[in-house]
């Protein structure tokens, strides 16, 4: 006897929540009822799927090798059925959106409610991280990158504005104690607050003017990663421990009141905006497929 989708679904789940209690809060089934799902599946298989102890669940040689080719014929099947939901009047179902910290809080924030508003019936899951990521194997539906990032064979639409820059700033206190930089190399004498992102060596801060480009490798006082710690990084600078070279439009409102003074704006890097991207499958997920069409909608960002 074949196996029923019902339990190749089952056999996923485990997998992905990496045992049977997990895969019981995902499925709602007991952990009992799916671990004797998983004993006939292995008996109709004739092979083993997972090894099971008393405090683990791991996944055999040949169940690595099922989850690694049913994972996309899940999806095309999943997709398929989705494509239902087109025949509704509106548009229901999950949409799950990877993207990276800086998007969450400047790209989204002026998309995400007008979207939601519109389509009520979809449920919209953010996961902001700024690491790249495989969107299948994470369970993603789209992501959010910019250009220099963008996994191959996928399509890409913009979204979101379409320059941004990275400003470098410090308060009045701070420069009225140590001295106003002239030019980026002036950077090397000031203490400053820098931003690495994870798993990454820390990237030297990148100027340019009249197509010239200087790297320039400043001393640390501080060093966060990007996330709600950015926070702290542009707070730190504020009550005039060093400088900061972050995203401008995260500085912005502390450029309006005084808080933050802007420094060598004539060297600010510019950078392309970002990209959503998806797989550039046939079946497009109804919830995506409406997101897709509401951001072509959108006046185009400057």
């Amino acid at each position: 006897m074949r196996p029923s989708l019902t339990d190749l679904d089952v056999f996923v789940a485990i997998a992905r929540a990496g045992g049977f209690r997990g895969a019981s809060r995902a499925t709602g089934e007991s952990p009992s009822g799916l671990s004797e799902r998983m004993r006939r599946l292995e008996d109709r298989l004739g092979v083993r799927l997972f090894n099971r102890t008393t405090r683990s669940v791991a996944l055999t040689d040949a169940g690595r090798d099922l989850l690694g080719k049913l994972e996309p014929a899940l999806r095309e099947v999943e997709a398929a059925l989705d494509v239902v939901n087109g025949y509704k009047e509106r548009p229901a179902g999950t949409l799950r959106l990877n993207v990276p910290v800086s998007a969450a809080r400047l790209v989204l924030p002026t998309i995400v409610p007008p979207f939601l508003a519109a389509y009520p019936d979809i449920r919209l899951e953010v996961i902001a991280e700024d690491d790249f990521v495989d969107l299948l194997a994470a369970g993603c539906d789209a992501g959010i990158r910019y250009d220099e990032r963008l996994e191959p064979d996928m399509i890409a639409l913009p979204i979101g504005p379409r320059v941004q820059r990275f400003a470098t700033v410090a308060s009045k206190a701070y420069l009225d104690r140590r001295g106003t930089p002239v030019e980026p190399r002036d950077l090397l004498q000031h203490s400053c607050i820098r931003v690495r992102f994870p798993q990454r060596a820390l990237a030297p801060w990148e100027f340019e003017r009249n197509g010239q480009t200087l790297l320039v490798d400043p001393p640390a006082v501080l060093i966060v990663q990007p996330g709600g710690v950015a926070d702290l990084a542009i707070e730190a600078a504020i009550a005039g421990i060093g400088i900061v070279t972050i995203f401008e439009d995260w500085v912005r409102p502390h450029l309006e009141t005084g808080a933050l003074v802007p420094l060598l704006p004539e060297w600010w890097l510019s950078f392309s905006g970002p990209f959503l991207y998806y797989p550039g499958r046939r079946l497009v997920p109804t919830p995506l497929r409406a997101f897709i069409d509401y951001i072509k909608k959108l006046p185009s960002p400057i």
